[in-house]
């Protein structure tokens, strides 16, 4: 069956409802691939002539900015037991290390950390039941949060849409590797991005280490 064929099957509101589903789960405190389906769909449409990529940013963005508000007020409410629990149940990802260093993030950069948060694997799962847990003020949290991830959801989603489409001009004769070769690109450019970010993450705590201990 021809690759184009399979593509066209797929409702579009069925690819929408569940990329805005699985961002928003994920962004109220609960492991889910967020960030893989939202490159998979953006990926999608650039080859399905029923998929809009804007729309699958909109899902996304509201996914983000509605998951974040809900882990916001579940942190509120549980804090620090919530997190003792998390760190049982998914140690990789809710670790005493991965919540101190997190918190201590959160204390330095305020709104920041929030937004850029967005771009981090373990602080996108982390930032809202963490800003609730830690009493931030919540239209400060809202506003960081909705810039977070309106930039992150439409960033990701135009330019792996392009690339895909890019992808697709120059592979047009071979469309299953075409597909594969873009998925490849983003999500090689998507682990590029998270590595740098959190390596300059990582730069700028001992760089506040540093200070604090010469202090």
């Amino acid at each position: 069956m021809n690759i184009d064929h399979v593509l066209e099957a797929i409702p579009p509101l069925s690819v929408y409802l569940l990329v805005g589903l699985v961002v928003m789960v994920e962004s109220l405190g609960i492991p889910l691939p967020g960030e893989i389906v939202l490159v998979s769909a953006a990926l999608l449409a650039s080859s399905h002539s029923g998929l809009n990529p804007l729309w699958i940013g909109v899902l996304a963005s509201a996914g983000a900015i509605i998951g974040d508000s809900i882990g916001y007020l579940i942190g509120k409410k549980g804090g620090k037991r919530l997190f003792a629990w998390a760190g049982r149940k998914f140690p990789k990802h809710f670790g005493p290390d991965h919540i101190a260093s997190a918190e201590k993030m959160f204390h330095k950069r305020g709104m920041w950390a929030v937004f850029f948060g967005r771009f981090v694997a373990v602080l996108r799962i982390l930032a809202g039941p963490l800003a609730g847990s830690l009493n931030m003020h919540y239209p400060r949290f809202l506003v960081a949060n909705a810039l977070g991830g309106i930039v992150w959801a439409g960033g990701t989603t135009a330019l792996i849409y392009y690339l895909g489409v890019v992808a697709d001009k120059w592979l047009k004769g071979f469309q299953w590797a075409g597909l594969g070769a873009a998925l490849v690109i983003g999500v090689v450019v998507t682990l590029v991005l998270k590595k740098r970010m959190a390596r300059h993450a990582e730069a700028s705590s001992q760089a506040e280490e540093k200070n604090d201990a010469v202090a």
